[in-house]
């Protein structure tokens, strides 16, 4: 969503890299382009305004004139400032002190509330805690059914006294449901309302209405992230009209420009507190203003990327497949089927090497990342035999030719992910063992170069004299060796069994070519 801003803003940084010192033309041409940029992501003027006056007062101060590297600092300005306009801090649910938590969630027709609310609920579930959803939807078409099928989903009940389609009276839903929340033991209510095409009394009466009626420790504003300037509008009627506690945005994976994102906080002064960018249940997590300012300037957002591998990636599973490495072990295609399998639980390979710091170069080749190519290569694992998995080295041509008749692919796919795999096993074993990247030191206390310094050649023992196996030979050699005079001991090449010998007519019964004598003088 915000690929135009990130990339005009780098840019931007890009005219002031080599310069020891920033004159008052250079602030002047860096704060117009940001303008430019904010503005051409549909962030609202008021918050263009407010964020370029911030970032020039600063660029003149102090913290940039006696910085040692100023585009950096400019940077850095940026992104405190970014931070400022989402919102700050990240901000949390506050959970009731006694009985139930109501949840009331509210936004106009289309926003996705139905959704989120049982998106919502999951995360809620993993927190721990024991939801209902509430159906205070009784006006559009099969909502009550909508959230019923969400709330099997994700395994949370759903409390639908009504069947809806216009029927059914959603005030002595939304209050009839705490008390069924209370009875069943649920410590959190979801409550989903109604919305409409636009904003009008109708609307905001039964908003107003359900909220007294239940007098809900939070109140959401559901917006779609899409919908550009008129999603600020909304929210401020919203706002006026029924009032709420913070702000959810939707769709945050949609390919709009997302100044919405940037500008409802900043004009409303409701922090934007959760966030879904994607069509799985799973795609909804808090919003933290300062990784979304990260990802806007391309830094990645490495502890979103963390998290999410820590909820889904299996622990035993990653330990033996890093005891395999450290101990030596094969590191086998069945271990890199299991880790592909868990990556992928993570969700699609272009949002998580988006998050990858500087990937923002690369914006192009992740768009157009094919994800079947995981499932081929998925498709090729699974062709081998278990032999086959287990030792790739016996992966001959008959054997390629007929992995890739079963898993429908050419032979040539089949040698590609082959090599591929080597290679990453040789990389994943060296930096495992602390040889690090190529060119690259070890990790201190992981072996390897041991942080830097000189890499410590083993010392092989000295080979001995051979000996036969035969007793008889043996003996014949003790003897031999110890009547050799002490002068062949002195022969330069090392081994006393030639002392004595002729070289020029050895070198004779070997038929070298005529001009070949001259090297053996």
């Amino acid at each position: 969503m915000f690929a135009t801003l990130s990339d005009r803003l780098a840019d931007t940084f890009k005219n002031l890299r080599g310069k020891g010192r920033l004159s008052e033309a250079d602030i002047d041409a860096t704060a117009r382009e940001i303008r430019i940029a904010l503005l051409e992501a549909d962030v609202a003027l008021p918050v263009v305004k407010e964020f370029v006056g911030a970032v020039k007062e600063r660029a003149r101060g102090e913290e940039v004139s006696g910085a040692l590297n100023p585009a950096q600092q400019i940077v850095k300005i940026v992104n405190d400032e970014l931070v400022t306009i989402l919102g700050g801090e990240t901000r949390r649910l506050r959970y009731a002190k006694t009985g139930p938590t109501v949840i009331m969630l509210a936004g106009l027709q289309g926003a996705g509330k139905t959704t989120l609310a049982a998106k919502l609920a999951l995360w809620l579930k993993e927190q721990g805690k024991a939801p209902v959803l509430v159906a205070a939807d009784l006006q559009r078409p099969n909502a009550v059914q909508q959230l019923q099928v969400n709330g099997e989903r994700v395994g949370v009940p759903v409390f639908a006294p009504e069947p809806g389609n216009g029927t059914g009276d959603p005030v002595a839903v939304a209050r009839a449901s705490v008390d069924e929340a209370t009875r069943r033991l649920h410590d959190v209510v979801i409550i989903d309302t109604a919305g409409r095409l636009g904003v009008d009394a109708e609307l905001m009466q039964q908003a107003s209405d359900i909220r007294d009626a239940v007098d809900p420790d939070e109140v959401l504003f559901v917006v779609d992230a899409m919908i550009g300037q008129d999603a600020v509008n909304t929210a401020l009627a919203f706002l006026q009209g029924v009032g709420y506690d913070g702000v959810v945005l939707t769709k945050l994976d949609g390919d709009a420009r997302g100044g919405a994102a940037l500008s409802i906080a900043s004009i409303t002064g409701k922090p934007v507190m959760f966030a879904s960018n994607g069509e799985k249940m799973a795609d909804f997590d808090l919003f933290h203003p300062d990784r979304m300012a990260s990802r806007i300037l391309d830094m990645g957002d490495m502890l979103t990327l963390i998290e999410q591998a820590e909820k889904t990636f299996d622990a035993e599973q990653a330990n033996k497949a890093a005891e395999k490495l450290l101990g030596g072990q094969d590191f086998t295609l069945d271990d890199f089927l299991q880790q592909m399998q868990q990556m992928r639980k993570l969700g699609s390979m272009s949002k998580i090497m988006g998050m990858l710091p500087g990937m923002g170069q690369f914006r192009e080749q992740l768009d157009n990342f094919d994800e079947r190519e995981i499932d081929r290569i998925q498709a090729m694992i699974l062709s081998m035999t278990p032999a086959e998995r287990d030792n790739p080295k016996m992966i001959d041509g008959s054997r390629r030719a007929r992995i890739a008749k079963g898993s429908g692919v050419q032979v040539s796919d089949v040698n590609q992910m082959v090599t591929r795999f080597f290679d990453a096993r040789k990389m994943m074993q060296q930096m495992a063992r602390g040889g690090g990247m190529p060119g690259m030191p070890g990790l201190p206390g992981m072996g390897g170069t041991g942080g830097g310094g000189k890499k410590q050649k083993s010392k092989k023992p000295a080979k001995g004299r051979r000996v036969s196996g035969n007793p008889a030979k043996a003996a014949e050699q003790a003897r031999a060796a110890a009547e050799r005079p002490a002068a062949a001991a002195a022969n330069p090449f090392g081994n006393p069994d030639e002392a004595g010998t002729d070289y020029e007519q050895a070198a004779a019964a070997l038929d070298l070519p005529k001009d070949f004598s001259k090297f053996l003088k």
